[in-house]
């Protein structure tokens, strides 16, 4: 069963919360506001979970504004769990470092 990175798109006002400001001190204003994440599911059934039911993500489901499909599609499968958070957390921290403001678990 392979496993999927994908990005979600978040609206602006996300980085006034607390916790994003903290993870993202670089954040540049005119950068968009992203999550990333990754599961075993598909990246469109990964973003419904997060956005709609109790245990996806508290910001994901209050900002939320849509998947980012043509990023995502551009993820390679992964075969194992711990391939697919390595890259999660090192997509996160890329994206990250060009001003974007990034959640992610």
């Amino acid at each position: 069963m392979p496993y999927h990175v994908y990005r979600i798109r978040l609206k602006t006002e996300s980085p006034q919360e607390k916790k994003m400001i903290a993870a993202n001190p670089g954040h540049l204003p005119h950068k968009p506001c992203v999550y990333v994440g990754s599961t075993w599911h598909s990246p469109a059934t990964g973003y419904q979970k997060h956005s709609t039911t109790k245990t996806g993500s508290k910001m994901v489901k209050e900002f939320h504004l849509s998947m980012h499909k043509r990023l995502t599609a551009k993820q390679p499968d992964f075969a194992t769990r711990d391939e697919a958070e390595t890259h999660e957390q090192s997509l996160a921290e890329r994206v990250r470092r060009k001003g974007y403001a990034v959640w992610s678990n």
